[in-house]
């Protein structure tokens, strides 16, 4: 045996004798103090500069206590001693229409001296294998590493951008016949117009009391919500902002309708002797500028949310493809590194019900035939292109799929279109 093996052969022993003393279980109420500290030590941030914020001890140990309550944290423990965490959020997201269970993933965390032994690797395993027993076919996260989580078979589904107008550029005010009234955070008007627009919008979140706390969780007390309401006093649109030092910051900007989004940009435009800027998000994945009759505006844009599949059949099962052809097969073969039951051949058709068929395979096809093409990418892939972040001609040409140009074709006419709409931070 070569030397280079001996070495790797003694540092998995050595690994596997120091995690011999440790233990994984779930995280309770008890571990508080664990969880909070583990998070402030990876993440840097000190119960001082959250004071600076203006949050007291008893509202940032509240706001930790609620992820313990409301979401499985999974850690491993040396001793009585936390070494590494891993916390998942029961949710539900739209996708192209159908609302999945999602696992929205928070509280990623190792103490440095517990690295490299394969603490999180294994946290994340066994994270995803219940996932898969809770029906949550899609996980989500805010990476803090893209690298580190593709690794991991998570990818990159959306994106977030930031704009900037200068009080000169701002949308000349049409006439319209709505109104725009300021709301207090927990308005029922609020809620209720994010459900309708979050049931039509691919990608966008569902928000429950769990969701709309997180939403809110670190805000500034100075935050505002306005909501606009058109002639027949129905909410269309609304507006989460706030004004500080000349600069209207959106966090925010939701409207069912091109009516709303001229009101609601009315009420922005009429804050033009009190700002100079206007700073904003925008989580549609498209520029703003073409909107503006001034497009000479400044905007950024940067990865935003990571996604992975983490049951290929349950998640294609219930997927709503744009067109299900009744003579048509796809043998997909996936490649996933931490699932195994997603490792591997699938067969995936439509049958005379036009139902949507995901079957396992022992093996796979040699070759393409009249109506059968053999697909082949990894997890990562498969995600981003089923929530449409890119399109499969886009990922053969960078050579993110192996398939024939027929295969490719038949992936373009089936996924729908629509970009990922994500605007939640958890």
């Amino acid at each position: 045996m070569s030397t280079h093996h001996n070495k790797e052969d003694s540092k998995e022993s050595i690994i596997k004798k120091k995690k011999n003393k440790f233990r994984i279980r779930y995280l309770t109420l008890e571990d508080l103090d664990d969880f909070n500290n583990l998070l402030r030590y990876a993440f840097q941030v000190s119960n001082n500069e959250l004071i600076n914020l203006g949050y007291e001890i008893d509202e940032i140990k509240q706001a930790k206590s609620a992820v313990l309550s409301k979401a499985k944290v999974l850690g491993w423990f040396d001793g009585e001693k936390l070494a590494s965490q891993i916390a998942v959020y029961p949710m539900r997201m739209n996708i192209h229409g159908v609302i999945y269970k999602m696992a929205g993933i928070t509280g990623v965390a190792t103490y440095p001296e517990y690295s490299n032994l394969g603490l999180m690797n294994d946290l994340m395993i066994k994270s995803i294998e219940n996932m898969k027993k809770e029906g949550q076919t899609i996980s989500v996260l805010y990476p803090y590493s893209i690298p580190f989580y593709r690794r991991k078979g998570w990818e990159i589904i959306s994106d977030k951008m930031s704009f900037e107008i200068k009080d000169t550029q701002l949308p000349k005010t049409i006439t319209n016949k709505g109104r725009v009234e300021r709301v207090a955070s927990d308005n029922e008007d609020l809620i209720e117009l994010y459900n309708k627009f979050s049931h039509i919008r691919h990608g966008a979140l569902i928000r429950g009391d769990l969701e709309w706390e997180e939403y809110w969780r670190w805000d500034v007390d100075d935050t505002i919500v306005a909501i606009y309401y058109n002639e027949k006093e129905e909410a269309k649109g609304f507006l989460v902002y706030v004004i500080e030092n000349d600069i209207f910051h959106i966090k925010e900007i939701v409207y069912l309708n091109f009516e709303a989004r001229l009101g609601l940009w009315n009420y922005i435009s009429a804050h033009f002797s009190m700002v100079d800027k206007v700073h904003g998000y925008n989580y549609t994945n498209e520029p703003i500028a073409f909107l503006l009759e001034d497009s000479e505006i400044k905007e950024t844009i940067r990865p935003y949310i990571m996604a992975r599949i983490t049951d290929v059949k349950g998640f294609i099962n219930d997927y709503p493809f744009l067109r299900k052809p009744k003579n048509k097969k796809i043998n997909l073969i996936i490649k996933d590194n931490m699932a195994k039951w997603n490792n591997g051949s699938f067969l995936i058709y439509w049958d005379e019900n036009k139902n949507t068929v995901c079957k396992r395979l022992n093996k796979e096809y040699k070759r393409n035939g009249k109506d059968r093409y053999i697909i082949r990418m990894n997890i990562q892939t498969l995600t981003t292109m089923l929530m449409s972040y890119k399109s499969p001609s886009y990922l053969y040409r960078i050579g993110r799929i192996e398939s024939s140009i027929k295969g490719i074709n038949l992936l373009e006419s089936i996924i729908p279109k629509e970009q990922v709409y994500f605007s939640d931070y958890f």
